[in-house]
């Protein structure tokens, strides 16, 4: 082989060297600097769709609560929503999940107006509701089902 392709091909495997490990440390940042949830009387209301806008009615059942329908051993452990609550492995999280696939910040529910709304924090495998990714605040209706990593929440009034 020529030596000048030998030396161009020398350069492009050190670019890529270089891009493969700021792309790691972009993702170990990503992961250690998780964004903060932001204080309820100063976060500004989500957007809401025509379908949306009708308002949740609580039931007899008191306040609306998280339960785990998935993995088996944890079946059933419930969690009340207050105005806010974050999901995520750090022992902050009010809802702590022993699972690699979460980050240690991963998700915030919270209520507005009478609605229960979700919210990625910038999750590295992403939040599931019903199986769509939730890119933004979201609206939940009682039986929607939240995903985080491996678990399965379903929103109960």
């Amino acid at each position: 082989m020529p030596e000048p392709l030998l030396n161009l091909l020398k350069l492009f495997l050190l670019a890529l060297l270089y891009l493969f490990f700021l792309r790691v440390l972009r993702a170990v940042w990503a992961e250690v600097a998780a964004p903060r949830p932001a204080p309820a009387a100063s976060a500004p209301a989500p957007a809401r769709s025509r379908r949306d806008r009708r308002p949740v009615v609580r039931g007899r059942g008191g306040p609306p609560r998280l339960v785990v329908r998935s993995p088996a051993e944890h079946r059933g452990r419930r969690f009340e929503l207050g105005e806010e609550i974050t999901v995520g492995r750090a022992a902050g999280c009010q809802v702590t999940l022993d699972d690699s696939y979460v980050s240690q910040l991963h998700a915030r529910v919270f209520t507005r107006d009478g609605s229960v709304y979700v919210e990625d924090l910038g999750s590295t495998n992403g939040t599931y509701l019903n199986r769509a990714k939730v890119t933004a605040a979201r609206v939940m209706k009682p039986g929607d089902q939240l995903q985080i990593g491996q678990t399965i929440l379903e929103l109960e009034r």
